[in-house]
């Protein structure tokens, strides 16, 4: 049973978009993830985000999705809720996976624009709409242009409000402008996509953040959180200050490679990466080190 949910938190608050688990020999660790996935929702997460970019979806095949979707269902599953990664800039791959996620049992899905095809607005509504029909699993559209190329717009997600399971956002767009009208004018859950903009967002209207740096924070991001949202904004500024760091040095170069670097110098699963992502140099991990201690991050 997926845990409790309301209209203006549909996916909770604290979502970690989870890196994916591999062995040394590149295979799928579902022990692993496992292990992962009972640390951070111990850590104060409502929700995991399984099978998105940070999970290399990219590189996994349609069955080891799928397994990884059980396994951490069977994890943390009557605890947090469990969002399927399903995007790709195929339509009808899309909806196999779609439909994939909710007989596996997830509690959600997450659709990312489809990417380097460049469909117009027209194609993006008609992509999403296709999803949110194709399973009864409530949508959380993820809207990030400097990957797909193309962004959402604000008309386009009003539009795609009205469906009743497209219920969410996860917003990469890094327009705090377009934000707040988007937030105004679709009703839409908005949750903030980039870790830089978590604090910023809220106070335009988010409700949450499907973080990459809650992997190692968050404890301090569920504060900051709670912080805002209690009204005592000089905390909640005086946190994100302190996370600035870690914001900075977890995205000097790919975000799932410090991430898993991050992971596996506290003795987390992690692994390897699967090509084209690659393992941080020496130098790279140093700097990564000083980064996260400056964020109070114990290694």
């Amino acid at each position: 049973m997926a845990p409790i949910s309301t209209p203006q938190t549909p996916f909770g608050r604290v979502l970690t978009a989870m890196i994916t688990p591999f062995t040394a020999d590149g295979a799928l660790d579902l022990d692993g993830a496992q292990r992962l996935a009972v640390h951070l929702v111990d850590a104060g997460n409502d929700g995991l985000i399984i099978n998105g970019t940070t999970g290399e979806s990219p590189t996994t095949t349609d069955a080891e999705k799928n397994d990884l979707v059980r396994a951490v269902l069977e994890a943390v599953g009557d605890r947090a809720h469990v969002v399927a990664g399903i995007g790709t800039n195929d339509t009808r791959h899309t909806l196999e996976l779609a439909r994939q996620a909710e007989r596996t049992g997830a509690h959600g899905l997450l659709a990312v624009t489809p990417y380097y095809s460049k469909p117009p607005q027209e194609g993006l509504f008609q992509h999403f709409t296709a999803i949110a029909d194709a399973t009864e699993l409530p949508v959380m559209l993820y809207d990030i242009p400097g990957r797909s190329g193309v962004p959402i717009n604000t008309e386009t997600l009003v539009r795609l409000a009205e469906h009743p399971r497209i219920v969410a956002n996860k917003d990469a767009k890094g327009d705090l402008g377009r934000a707040s009208w988007a937030i105004a004018q679709s009703g839409l859950a908005w949750y903030s996509g980039d870790d830089m903009l978590n604090l910023p967002l809220l106070s335009v209207g988010a409700v949450g953040f499907v973080s990459v740096v809650s992997h190692v924070v968050t404890p301090e991001l569920r504060a900051m959180l709670e912080a805002h949202v209690g009204g005592d904004v000089q905390k909640a500024t005086e946190i994100h200050q302190k996370l600035l760091p870690v914001f900075t040095g977890m995205f000097r170069t790919q975000g799932v490679m410090t991430t898993k670097k991050a992971l596996s110098l506290q003795g987390l699963p992690a692994g390897p990466l699967r090509l084209p992502l690659i393992g941080l140099t020496d130098e790279e991990t140093a700097q990564l080190k000083i980064d996260l201690a400056a964020g109070g991050v114990q290694l």
